[in-house]
């Protein structure tokens, strides 16, 4: 793809450069990141070098960059279907809701502190964020072109308009070409498009070139008209009508896709279950499994569908202490250790990895008022909370294996063997240190998110049950992930006029 990428900007030299383009949206989850996300492939088949960008994004779902950075995973994403490195420029301010009330801000990829909702939304320090947001972008725009844009939640929030930095104004700035999209599945889509346009302030308006109606269900033909009422109500063109989808695979934005995942075990695989958090985090870490034919992957904190599981995936959370004493109220955390005990493997990442050893303990309150409670007591290792936050990635060997695998960390905490112990790692780093630990081939936990994109570790936790699935031999994930790609830049070209796009994105007088 590196080769690829090289070509494609050589030939970008003899193009006309373009606009940026700005997928803004009439709410949140209206489609805007994968929409994004296919565009960026377009733009790359096509010949140019484009790359992703959103101010800010907030999620639980995060990468780390080649730099060792934090950035929103939904923008490693698209910068992978734009056939580039992901880069902190692409996603300058990133939001990690830790409770209901507050978030970790994450600026040019390094944590600044903990923020509550009123206090970060505030006008106050917000123009400095606004000047770091419109550096990254320059930054990026003088590496690449086009950049696509990405606004956040609604276009039309009125009571934080004057402290935006992700939406509109951003867009202004950008001399972008804005696309509004509505997502039709939810109904609503003529009063929400052209309520979000009337919203907008005449300068604002004059950006907006295009709508988009997305995941629409049934017979287009029955939209015909709705498009035609939709153009003369906002005189602005209908540019694609796309089709809702089940058969393409991109990584959702956030947690608000869990609501679609399996619930409940099934007969005829091997069941993985993830346990479901409330902070839960990096759930992309389990994409692998969910399309790996060999698994039937649900999430659950059910005490019952714990029990039917063969492997329970324990995941990362943003507010480990906080998720480990629901485990304990809601009886999960006893039926996972049941489980255990008559034969069910437990794997442990990030912040599952701490919540299976005998202790975490807070005594600097980074993660807020519980300072200690004990873990699952599977593994015999304690974690204390620390205020430096590692995120590298990382290329290691699984246990004994040769092969070289890949992964990345993004934690606070430090967890060591308890006095004791017999250090036993679960991998070996190319750097010479070590990470996790092994207690048996049925318990074992890792810091390392990305670990199951690996299948050398998925054939390992998968082979004794392998025997439950008439499915065979390993999952190829990357190959996997660039079929998607290409799918779904096949799926908005059919639905999509991008031939206008592109004419809008050109025309200075658009």
């Amino acid at each position: 793809m590196a080769e690829v990428c090289l070509q494609k900007k050589a030939e970008m030299k003899e193009q006309r450069r373009l606009k940026p383009l700005m997928l803004v949206g009439t709410g949140s989850d209206v489609g805007k990141s994968v929409l994004a996300t296919g565009l960026c492939r377009v733009l790359l088949q096509d010949g140019y070098a484009p790359a992703p960008f959103k101010a800010q994004n907030m999620a639980l779902n995060s990468y780390v960059t080649p730099e060792g950075l934090e950035i929103g995973r939904a923008q490693a994403t698209q910068a992978e279907a734009a056939g580039i490195p992901c880069h902190t420029d692409m996603n300058p301010v990133l939001l990690k809701p830790s409770s209901d009330h507050s978030s970790q801000v994450v600026l040019n990829g390094r944590v600044i502190g903990n923020r509550d909702a009123y206090e970060y939304f505030r006008r106050e320090g917000r123009e400095e964020l606004r000047t770091e947001v419109h550096k990254a972008f320059d930054r990026l725009s003088s590496r690449y072109h086009p950049i696509v844009l990405e606004g956040a939640g609604s276009v039309s929030e009125l009571n934080l308009k004057d402290s935006d930095i992700v939406n509109m104004p951003m867009a202004m700035y950008a001399d972008a070409r804005v696309i509004l999209v509505g997502d039709i599945d939810r109904g609503g889509v003529f009063a929400s498009v052209y309520g979000s346009i009337m919203l907008m302030s005449p300068e604002e308006r004059k950006h907006v070139c295009g709508i988009i109606i997305n995941k629409f269900r049934g017979d287009l033909r029955l939209f015909d008209e709705g498009r035609r009422i939709l153009e003369e109500l906002c005189s602005v063109p209908v540019l694609g009508v796309v089709p809702y989808y089940r058969d393409i695979h991109i990584e959702g934005e956030d947690s608000v896709a869990l609501a679609a995942k399996n619930e409940a075990s099934a007969k005829g695989k091997v069941n993985v279950a993830v346990v479901m958090l409330r902070y839960l985090s990096n759930y992309t870490d389990f994409d692998v499994l969910e399309r790996d034919e060999r698994v039937h992957l649900y999430y659950t904190n059910d005490s019952e569908e714990l029990q039917h599981a063969d492997i329970i995936i324990v995941p990362g959370s943003k507010s480990t202490l906080a998720d480990l004493r629901e485990l304990r109220r809601n009886g999960a955390a006893q039926a996972i250790i049941r489980a255990h005990a008559t034969g069910t493997t437990v794997f442990g990442i990030c912040g599952g990895f701490q919540i299976m050893g005998g202790e975490i303990s807070d005594p600097q309150h980074i993660e807020g008022d519980i300072e200690r409670l004990p873990g699952l007591g599977l593994l015999p290792v304690t974690t204390v909370l620390t205020e430096a936050k590692v995120t590298r990635r990382t290329a290691f060997c699984f246990l004994d294996r040769e092969e070289e695998c890949t992964g990345y960390e993004i934690h606070m905490g430090r967890t060591l063997p308890v006095e004791g112990a017999v250090a036993s790692p679960l991998n070996r780093l190319t750097d010479g240190t070590t990470d996790g630990y092994f207690a048996d081939r049925s318990c074992m936990g890792t810091y390392l998110h990305g670990i199951l994109d690996n299948a050398t570790v998925v054939d390992y936790l998968l082979a004794p049950f392998v025997d439950k699935s008439p499915c065979q031999g390993s999952f190829d994930y990357a190959r996997y992930r660039e079929e998607q790609y290409n799918k779904l830049a096949d799926h908005l070209r059919k639905h999509i006029d991008i031939g206008r796009i592109y004419k809008l994105m050109e025309d200075t007088e658009a």
